[in-house]
């Protein structure tokens, strides 16, 4: 596979020590406040206490502004030990939470220079503020630039939930890294068949089973959902399965279902998108990605929770074979379907995955897709809506805001889940044209799949991708998002049983 690749800092270390004597080639700070008053963030007193009254001088000689975003790199001509001083803004508040420790550390690392070794001395006062450097940190820089010797300094490194927090953060961010090479990854090499594949050599050696339904096997199961949206392309469609179990002698606190849409391409098939909107149209896939991720990092956890995620996977293309606007397509659970907008595709997939997760009788269901548009002109490129049952969304929103990742819960209103049963033809609408809404209307239609159970569906179309530049911890391209949020979601879990 040839897209971007995310490296991982080699080693962490946490130590309790000064930074202005800690032996490293860059020292990092934070600083929070304005121009006209700069005040250093915990965990890097002792540097500004090393360079005195000229620490304020110094910023202001460099027009530093420390809002959350800005970073400047300063020689320190022996004023500490480390040879260069990366000082990055914190925003206005005196006491930085978890998310602008997360978000400056992001663009600490994107401006290291060529750096071997480096101290951050970013605030790290518990557990929850050394997850957030570590995450930060390794989610902001990309490629192969960058310290691979990283010493985080705080006053609790010897703490063994500080240590275990640490452990915890490499392991959700080296899966996140695997997330987000998939979703660079070419859509010519990253086809269906070639994401199962991947996703089978992730699981060699680990507790993780995975199980691939190819064409075949989804044609006797009658999926007709994912066939009629993945038999438009040379590229045939599957479908996998993934199952953890906690390990041998642990008794599960709560059976989740994991589902995520894979396209891997979207041309928009018969109802065909613009040119311009193509480009990026390989990042389709990216809940697929972030359910693989999500189920491999429980698991590596060792977390007591049973899990089964489903990734149906498919391209949506134009062919002889395409689907229809009109046709009527049934499901896996019987359903039939009237076509209506062959760019509504995703629902489709998720509808025979949806059907498929229930049958388990699970908890819950977390479903995760790049699904509409129109979420994306509500909420913006940074934020997912979130729909579903109450306790579903309340226990979703709460791991986000956890893990720093943004959702804005959105509605699906009685008028709204009329409207997907408003034809004739078939049992479902599968889309109506009317924009108002519109995001409201695919969260009806996929509840229906999910029956009774308790459901939450996160709608990731915007911050799944990042077309600009990197900001805060967010790298441009795949960002992996909903990776940390769906982990964090099966800690809670485990941790309140």
């Amino acid at each position: 596979m040839r897209g971007l690749k995310y490296r991982l800092v080699s080693s962490y270390t946490l130590r309790k020590g000064d930074p202005a004597r800690t032996n490293t080639d860059v020292v990092v700070i934070g600083v929070t406040g304005d121009r006209s008053k700069p005040r250093v963030a915990p965990g890097g007193e002792a540097v500004a206490a090393a360079y005195g009254r000229r620490f304020g001088a110094l910023l202001a000689s460099e027009a530093f502004e420390p809002t959350a975003g800005t970073a400047i790199r300063l020689r320190t001509d022996d004023t500490v030990r480390a040879s260069t001083l990366v000082v990055v803004g914190m925003g206005a508040g005196t006491d930085p939470d978890h998310v602008a420790i997360r978000r400056a550390a992001g663009v600490a690392a994107r401006n290291l220079g060529n750096s071997g070794s480096v101290a951050l001395a970013l605030p790290a006062r518990d557990e929850v503020e050394v997850r957030a450097v570590v995450e930060g940190f390794s989610s902001g820089g990309t490629g192969t630039d960058g310290a691979t010797d990283v010493s985080i300094l705080t006053d609790v490194a010897r703490r063994q939930d500080v240590r275990g927090a640490l452990e915890r953060a490499e392991v959700v961010e080296e899966l996140l890294a695997t997330a987000r090479d998939w979703v660079n990854e070419p859509p010519n090499l990253l086809t269906p068949l070639a994401l199962a594949e991947a996703a089978v050599e992730l699981g060699k050696g680990s507790t993780v089973s995975t199980e691939v339904y190819d064409a075949d096997r989804l044609a006797e199961l009658r999926c007709g959902g994912i066939l009629a949206v993945g038999l438009s392309s040379a590229n045939h469609p599957c479908l996998l399965r993934l199952h953890h179990e906690p390990p041998k002698g642990v008794e599960p606190v709560a059976r989740i279902a994991l589902v995520g849409k894979g396209i891997t391409y979207d041309s928009g098939g018969l109802t065909i998108k613009p040119g311009s909107s193509m480009a990026t149209m390989k990042f389709d896939m990216a809940g697929a990605a972030a359910v693989i991720a999500t189920i491999h990092a429980a698991a590596r956890l060792e977390l007591p929770v049973e899990i089964v995620a489903w990734a149906p996977l498919a391209e949506n293309m134009i062919s002889g074979t395409a689907m229809r606007p009109g046709d009527v397509i049934t499901a896996y659970d019987g359903t039939t379907i009237e076509i209506a907008n062959t760019d509504a595709e995703g629902r489709l997939l998720l509808a025979d995955a949806l059907a498929l997760a229930r049958e388990s009788s699970p908890d819950a269901i977390v479903e995760i897709s790049t699904l509409t548009g129109l979420c994306v002109t509500a909420l913006g490129h940074k934020v997912a809506g979130l729909f579903g049952s109450d306790d579903q969304v309340a226990a979703v929103r709460a791991a986000a805001d956890a893990a720093g990742e943004l959702v804005w819960p959105l509605p699906v209103p009685d008028h709204i889940v009329r409207a997907v049963r408003d034809t004739t033809m078939a049992d479902l609408l599968q889309h109506n044209w009317v924009r108002w809404g519109s995001s409201s209307f695919a969260a009806a239609f996929l509840r229906h799949f999910a029956g009774g159970t308790p459901f939450a569906h996160i709608d990731i179309a915007g911050p799944a991708w990042n077309g600009g530049e990197a900001w805060g911890d967010v790298p441009a391209g795949g960002t992996g998002f909903g990776v940390r949020t769906m982990v964090q979601y099966l800690i809670d879990l485990s941790e309140s049983r």
